[in-house]
């Protein structure tokens, strides 16, 4: 799925949160969106799947005029999102959160897959979620979105609080993801996002400071100027 930004604004009541904000996403790509908290990364994707509506600029999904749909639309078109927090449900196992996932159109094959990709949640599935560590609940997370079949994916804060060897494991499993889909990670780990992600935007104040290939962002000297607290 191709996504398409163009000039939004973004408010929350009398509060600017986003100016002028425009990114491209192409097909079959992973990029990064890094900044600051209070940056308005969250408030970006949220625009993005509908959960806050533009008041000024375009959304386009695939070419189609999205700015006023609702997010039922936009996910019936094909986007998956997964919130920085309450990504699971806490008090369903492993496999009922895996088949809320599958209701979008996923069968046990479907779950199967999921596991695949991040096999400790076989090892969990009669496990409450709630109990589940952090990265595994990042994992879950990202299994159940995979299932709903998304082009294009979300991901906001997909490594926060998660242990080393698990990030590695969610990086991992991120590149090969693209290879099916587009997907979009909101990332504070500036090691990672700018190893898995091809073209990167930066967020200052609502505003975008930077963009460009990622390669060529990490050596930008301005960059560390962007991020710092």
């Amino acid at each position: 799925m191709t996504l398409a930004v163009h000039d939004i604004d973004t408010f929350y009541g009398t509060s600017h949160i986003l100016h002028r904000v425009s990114l491209e996403i192409a097909d079959g790509e992973l990029y990064a969106v890094l900044g600051r908290n209070g940056a308005g990364k969250t408030t970006l994707l949220k625009t993005i799947v509908g959960e806050v509506t533009a008041t000024a600029g375009s959304v386009a999904l695939d070419g189609k005029e999205a700015t006023q749909m609702t997010t039922e639309r936009r996910v019936r078109l094909g986007i998956g999102y997964v919130p920085q927090e309450h990504a699971v449900f806490g008090r369903l196992s492993v496999r009922e959160n895996l088949e809320v996932g599958a209701l979008g159109g996923g069968n046990r094959a479907a779950i199967d897959r999921a596991i695949a990709f991040f096999p400790k949640l076989g090892q969990r599935l009669a496990q409450p979620a709630g109990t589940l560590s952090g990265g595994e609940r990042k994992m879950l997370a990202i299994g159940r979105a995979i299932l709903g079949k998304p082009k294009l994916l979300l991901l906001d804060e997909p490594t926060e609080g998660v242990w080393i060897g698990v990030i590695e494991e969610i990086a991992a499993q991120l590149s090969a993801l693209v290879r099916e889909i587009a997907v979009v990670i909101v990332e504070q780990h500036l090691d990672l996002a700018l190893r898995v992600a091809r073209y990167s935007y930066v967020l200052d104040r609502g505003r975008v400071a930077l963009e460009g290939p990622s390669a060529s962002i990490r050596e930008d000297p301005r960059l560390l100027q962007y991020l710092a607290p």
